[in-house]
């Protein structure tokens, strides 16, 4: 018998439980107008992925509770349709001194008005960016359900990366998996996933259907691509990335093998894919959070000039505005290029010098400093009085302030504390240097929001990086060439290598110490960053908790 199978692959709002709802149920009724009649929506629809100690308040989850109750209520005249809704089920049992969770990451299916079935998260994750096990109890059983002559397995989110709740639903009688899916972005994550559900369709000899979620939510990203396996394992349809869509899979028994019909979203690079993410997680930082714009400041380098790209593809020119703050070190040929890329962009473009802010505090400090050298106080002070002007035009308009630092100099120091790290949000905060550069000739390349071509100046991107704090400054004064940075960087921030290793690897012995000395020291500057996008496995903040105050020494 055919079975026509929607994805609901939307982007949701976390604790926006009357907007969510009234959005699947718009959803759940035109799949029903298509004929669908299995509607999957991703893990913790109605409330948002991730809620975090939202999960904790008792009001939260009565809220969800009356969530789900409006949906099957909306949807009870809707005949021999399953929709499938992720939400959180239970509270905690309260003694004198303990609380002890009975809380679920749950899955209801919901038919005619009535929840028919529900799935209960087992395998709750606890790692990277995952912190399940402070709010959920685990499930046990497998839950197994039939619509329109089909049993239908249903597994949430990490539950398909074990053999054992597949294996439970197998034994169950299920004939499809249907996996409801939270899982954030990163460079790679889409191919992890699908490798995974090869697994499970080898494991089982069942088709599958990975119900995925798009938006960004705070620092973290989802992107979507949502999937349909047969039971060989083979990708039969993909939704595409970053996109909201109504995925629609058609299944048909046949005396041999399911046959499987659905779109195939085109594959994208790496780079585009990158930018993509960096745009929703921009767009919906301030779309959700209700800022009217975002401003920068513009340096004539290429890191500011990568976010205002990306802010421009993300909101629009008419929302961004950019800001130059020229010192008495910025070059003419910086000017020149801020200048030309915010005409390029057409984007409101500013210029107010900091030459007499800056003189202003030598003068007022010229005893204190009396008998001193010239230092990195000196640049410090130039940075901290851009922070404080694009903090106060923030103040005014109410626009957020993005941040232009990248990876590479929030993992070695190379910024400053109520300077350039000054502001709301930190779009490049997990891209390195060398992937800057990359995402910048991309981009140049490529028009995927139709703003035109070539919005970076080329001499943007050739000329040496430099904070112009001091004459004649490059970036590769105070540190490693950023190829050897950056390899540095993963191998020990992201992929957990010793220095030995990093060293075997071809490293020369004062790289490594260097680098990773100021990974070491610079933590108390990244506790004090702004949120910003993750995009790779390992981002600082979630995935990176390193005591500021520690001696040791590897």
């Amino acid at each position: 018998m055919t079975l026509l199978i929607s994805v609901a692959q939307l982007n949701f709002v976390v604790g926006d439980m009357a907007g969510n709802a009234q959005k699947i149920i718009d959803t759940a009724r035109s799949a029903h107008q298509r004929g669908v009649r299995l509607l999957l929506t991703p893990e913790l629809s109605i409330c948002g992925y991730a809620a975090e100690d939202l999960f904790l308040r008792p009001s939260f989850i009565q809220a969800c509770d009356d969530a789900l109750k409006i949906i099957a209520s909306a949807l009870a005249d809707l005949k021999d349709l399953c929709v499938v809704v992720g939400h959180p089920s239970g509270g905690d049992s309260r003694t004198r001194s303990v609380s002890v969770a009975q809380r679920f990451n749950r899955a209801s299916v919901v038919r005619q008005g009535q929840v028919v079935a529900h799935a209960d998260k087992r395998e709750l994750p606890n790692y990277q960016v995952f912190d399940e096990r402070r709010y959920f109890t685990p499930g046990h059983s497998p839950c197994v359900f039939e619509v329109a002559g089909w049993r239908v397995g249903l597994l949430i989110c990490e539950d398909a990366w074990f053999e054992a709740p597949a294996a439970d639903a197998l034994a169950a009688g299920a004939q499809l998996l249907a996996v409801v899916n939270a899982s954030p972005f990163h460079v790679g994550k889409g191919g992890e996933r699908e490798a995974t559900m090869r697994k499970r369709c080898a494991q089982t000899g069942l088709p599958l259907v990975y119900a995925h979620l798009v938006g960004g939510q705070d620092e973290v990203v989802f992107e979507g691509r949502s999937f349909v396996l047969d039971a060989k394992g083979e990708v039969m349809g993909r939704a595409h990335s970053f996109q909201e869509q109504a995925f629609d899979i058609g299944l048909d028994r046949p005396l041999g093998p399911v046959l499987i019909q659905a779109p195939m979203a085109p594959a994208h690079s790496l780079e585009s894919d990158l930018w993509h993410a960096l745009v929703t997680g921009v767009r919906d930082y301030i779309g959700k959070n209700g800022f009217p714009g975002a401003l920068l400041g513009l340096s004539g380098g290429i890191d500011s000039a990568l976010v205002l790209a990306i802010a421009v593809d993300a909101l629009g020119p008419e929302k961004v505005r950019a800001v130059m703050m020229p010192s008495p070190y910025t070059a003419d040929i910086s000017w020149l290029d801020a200048r030309d890329m915010a005409q390029r962009l057409g984007v409101r473009y500013d210029e107010h010098s900091i030459v007499p802010e800056f003189e202003a505090f030598l003068t007022t400090l010229a005893g204190e400093f009396a008998n001193t050298s010239v230092d990195t106080t000196e640049e410090n002070i130039q940075a901290r009085i851009r922070g404080t002007l694009l903090m106060a035009l923030s103040n005014k308009f109410g626009s957020i302030v993005l941040t232009t630092g990248n990876k590479s100099e929030m993992a070695t120091g190379y910024c400053t504390l109520y300077g350039d790290m000054a502001g709301g949000f930190a779009v490049i905060k997990d891209v390195v240097k060398t992937m800057v550069f990359r995402l910048a000739h991309w981009r140049n390349a490529n028009d995927p929001f139709g703003r035109g071509l070539n919005p970076i100046p080329e001499r943007i991107i050739t000329r040496p990086p430099s904070a112009e704090l001091r004459p004649d400054q490059t970036d590769q004064d105070s540190l490693p060439p950023y190829e050897v940075l950056d390899d540095i960087l993963e191998r020990f921030m992201e992929n957990d290598e010793s220095p030995a290793q990093i060293i075997q690897s071809g490293h020369a012995p004062a790289d490594v110490d260097k680098v990773t000395r100021l990974i070491r020291i610079n933590e108390y500057k990244r506790r004090q960053s702004p949120v910003g996008i993750r995009v790779t496995h390992r981002s600082f903040g979630k995935d990176w908790r390193y005591p500021i105050t520690n001696r040791f020494r590897e």
